[in-house]
Formats: C-alpha cells, sequence, structure tokens
C-alpha cells in the first residue's frame, strides 16, 4: 500500500472517530487540515490508478462525513464543468466520484449526480449516475420535482426520465412528475424538442399509472394531437396514444370527447364504408375502459356497423363494461 493511500484510510479513519464530538476541537481542525491536504495531493497527482484508488477508499471509509462528501461532490461538479466547457476528463476517475458517492449515501450528492446525466457523458457513465440516484436514500422526488419547476428543458426531461425510469419513487410520486412534466409541456409555448419529446414520455407514463388526476391535462393533450394529426404534423401513433391516454385517465369529459369522434367515424362509415380500423378499435377500447354509460348509442351503433368482426366484438365488449 503506498504512502498517500495509508494517509488517505488514517485519515478517514480519524474523521470518523472525531465527527461530531465536541472534545476534539483541535484534532478536528488538525483533520480539516490533513484532508486539505490530501485533496491538494488527489488534484496534483497525475497518477489516475492513484486517484482512483484514492476516491474509492474515501467512499468506502467516509460514510457519514460531510466533509468527505461536500470533497468528492466538489470534485466531481469540477470535472463535470470541464468536461460541459468541452476539455477531456477521466472517465475512471468519474467513475470513481460517481462509485464513492453512492457508497457515502448522501442526499447533497443528488445535483452533482443529475449533472453528470446532463453533461452527455458516454451512456455507461450516464447509467451509473442513475443507479446512484436511484440508491441514495433521501427525497429524490421533491429534488426532481425542484428540477422540473426551474431548470431548462432538456433538464426537466431528464427529471421526468429519472423519476419514472427508477425504482426509489412510488407510484404517487411517479404520477405527480408525471403530471407535472405533461403541465409544463402543455402550458409552455413554443416548439421547444425537450418539451414535446417530455410531453409524449409524460403521456406514456401516465398511461401506464393510470394516473386520473391528469384527466384535464389528457384531455388538452389529445385535443392537441388530434390537430396536429390532422394536419400531418405527428404520427398516427401519437394520437393513437393520446386516446389510450384518455381511457387510462379520463372521465365523463374524456369520453364526451371520445364519443364525439367515435359518431364522426360511425358516420363516415356509414356513408363510405371508409374507416382506419387502429383509431377506431383505439377509441372503442378507451370508451370501454372509461365505462360512461354516454358511449352507449355510438358504441352499439359501431357493433352493427360494416367494421372489421374485431371492431364489432370490441365495441359488444365496451358496452359490457359501461356503468349504469
Amino acid at each position: 500500500m503506498n504512502k498517500l493511500r495509508r494517509k488517505t484510510i488514517l485519515l478517514v479513519l480519524l474523521l470518523i472517530i472525531i465527527g461530531g464530538n465536541p472534545g476534539y476541537s483541535l484534532d478536528r481542525q488538525a483533520a480539516q487540515d490533513a484532508a486539505q491536504d490530501l485533496w491538494q495531493s488527489i488534484v496534483l497527482s497525475s497518477d489516475t490508478d492513484k486517484i482512483v484508488g484514492l476516491i474509492i477508499d474515501l467512499g468506502s471509509l467516509g460514510k457519514g462525513n460531510q466533509e468527505v462528501v461536500e470533497n468528492i461532490n466538489n470534485y466531481l461538479m469540477e470535472l463535470n464543468n470541464l468536461f460541459i466547457s468541452g476539455n477531456m476528463v477521466d472517465y475512471s476517475i468519474v467513475s470513481a466520484c460517481i462509485t464513492a458517492l453512492m457508497e457515502l449515501g448522501d442526499s447533497s450528492s443528488y445535483p452533482v449526480l443529475f449533472s453528470v446525466l446532463i453533461a452527455d457523458y458516454p451512456e455507461v457513465i450516464a447509467f451509473e449516475a442513475f443507479g446512484a440516484l436511484d440508491l441514495i436514500s433521501g427525497n429524490l422526488h421533491r429534488f426532481l420535482l425542484g428540477v422540473m419547476e426551474t431548470k431548462p428543458s432538456a433538464e426537466k426531461f431528464v427529471a421526468l426520465k429519472t423519476g419514472i425510469d427508477g425504482r426509489q419513487l412510488t407510484v404517487s410520486e411517479r404520477g405527480q412528475l408525471a403530471e407535472l412534466a405533461l403541465e409544463l409541456s402543455i402550458t409552455t409555448a413554443g416548439d421547444d424538442a425537450d418539451l414535446i419529446a417530455m410531453r409524449y414520455a409524460a403521456v406514456t407514463a401516465l398511461t401506464e399509472l393510470g394516473w386520473k388526476r391528469a384527466n384535464a391535462l389528457a384531455i388538452r393533450h389529445y385535443y392537441r394531437t388530434q390537430a396536429d394529426f390532422m394536419q400531418g404534423t405527428v404520427s398516427k401513433d401519437r394520437f393513437i396514444e393520446a386516446i389510450l391516454c384518455l381511457g387510462a385517465v379520463g372521465d365523463s369529459d374524456a369520453a364526451l370527447a371520445l364519443v364525439l369522434q367515435l359518431g364522426l367515424i360511425n358516420a363516415r362509415t356509414e356513408r363510405t364504408g371508409i374507416f382506419d380500423s387502429e383509431i377506431t378499435m383505439a377509441i372503442i377500447r378507451a370508451l370501454g375502459n372509461i365505462g360512461d354509460n354516454a358511449a352507449f348509442d355510438h358504441l352499439l351503433n359501431a357493433s352493427y356497423l360494416s367494421y372489421d368482426e374485431d371492431i364489432t366484438s370490441a365495441a359488444t365488449e365496451a358496452i359490457a363494461r359501461l356503468k349504469w
């Protein structure tokens, strides 16, 4: 074991022993001086293996000591800033910092780990940071909501994906995060690509969660997507996603929007025999999921029209699910 690494282990053990003990004020000052010494050694060292080893040792031995956490937080943030500015950084050192912060498990590391996610590092580095965020105990939900509320659109989108794709947030917390994402993406004007992508990702999440509180937002998204689809600016798949979202989270107001559309489709089919089977099926199934009996007449009509057999069968099944 080299001299610098032995010094690291002894220092951290000293910090752990005296940390929070008022009877060791002089020793604490000595430890702080030694810690500053150590960080200067790390920063000035050109030996990557030595730096990586020291940082990982600190992560293993410094748990519960805020000074160690802050040092590694600050060091990783400096590396992130360098990388974002276009400078080369050693990925093995970045990875060591992430590993150490995950071991230390302090929620003060949320911002710096999130900074890794938005820095456009190689995927393996971003995945490590995501894993660390997901494992560190703390109010990750509150942190991600704060990002959504205050940061630029690209960071909002990353915050949504972090919360939805991770395992730490509860179903309720994921629903709140996705609901806020949909609200922000709908109410913010412009053609921001990140907000548009966030809108569709939020809709998918809300559909999977069946988050009923998002009903009004889902209706707004439906009408906007319908208009975009009719103008040829979004794909049919996006419109079907909006329909499915109404089926998953919608109430009687959502049913009314779908009933109106099904009525138009039925009338056109009866007149011309032309219909889109995927859209028609999606609307019928969504109405069955909502179960509002206002859909009865149009579903009954659909069950008798010259649709494909799977559509008429779906209409009959949807009627059976209506609530009276």
